[in-house]
């Protein structure tokens, strides 16, 4: 063996370093290209707290077209709100927070009358909450409890029917403070 070429067992530990670098840039490029985009329009949706992807100095802040790019889920639920079962869609809660690499234990959710509910974390796992952004298909004016209402699949599961679940859902979102 010359003394210009490594020793075989020198030769692989240095090909096993080079892939793992390579395998590091790899992962560290991928997680920039889902890196939340900044919102180009208003915003409506803000989160802040425990968020490890902000896309506005600490916190994440979303327009309609970004919260509409998002997996979007749709269920009819009666509700204590409306006269009769109303279609609401938008994306999960749990999706919104994954976008913005949110981790907690609570949500305290605060609407534009500055209406605050905390809610477990484990709900938006748990259940299909949704951040509706669509009430029978229709986009929701303030008026109208919008632009968005985190709403729970009330007629999904008996134990949802209940005041609990009922005081946690809230019209009017504009900030979730994530705890």
């Amino acid at each position: 063996m010359s003394r210009t070429e490594p020793h075989p067992g020198a030769r692989q530990a240095l090909q096993r370093r080079r892939l793992l670098g390579l395998c590091a840039l790899l992962a560290l490029g991928s997680s920039a290209a889902r890196a939340l985009e900044r919102p180009a329009g208003s915003v409506v949706l803000t989160l802040t707290g425990r968020v490890r992807k902000p896309n506005q100095g600490t916190q994440a802040d979303f327009d309609m077209p970004m919260l509409a790019a998002l997996p979007q889920s749709s269920f009819s639920t009666r509700t204590p709100w409306f006269a009769r079962a109303r279609r609401f869609t938008g994306p999960l809660l749990r999706d919104v927070l994954a976008a913005a690499g949110a981790q907690g234990t609570t949500l305290r959710l605060t609407a534009l009358n500055d209406y605050r509910v905390e809610l477990p974390f484990d709900d938006a796992q748990r259940h299909d909450v949704i951040v509706a952004r669509l009430l029978d298909e229709r986009p929701m004016a303030v008026r109208d409890k919008g632009p968005l209402f985190v709403i729970y699949p009330f007629d999904a599961r008996p134990e949802l029917r209940s005041a609990v679940y009922y005081s946690r859902s809230a019209w009017q979102l504009r900030t979730i403070a994530v705890l």
